[in-house]
């Protein structure tokens, strides 16, 4: 991928996820960030995906990618 601004449809695309997807993680506080263009036009950076897709990368379907609480011993 080029520097080109990515659409919500390419990038949903470039994702696996629906456009409604992001249309609505913009609503609720933007864990993808986007560029906005205009009044209205959303669009977003080949390297903000790709940032976004390494930072979900997990070792196993139990980790949720927070530290985990270690217990007191009693």
């Amino acid at each position: 991928m080029d520097d080109k601004l990515l659409s919500t449809k390419e990038a949903a695309e470039y994702l696996g996820v629906s456009k409604a997807f992001l249309e609505r993680d913009r609503w609720a506080g933007a864990r993808i960030p986007f560029v906005r263009v205009g009044d209205r036009k959303v669009q977003y950076e080949p390297s903000t995906l790709k940032a976004y897709v390494k930072s979900r990368i997990r070792q196993s379907t139990s980790d949720n990618g927070k530290a985990q609480k270690r217990r007191k011993a009693k």
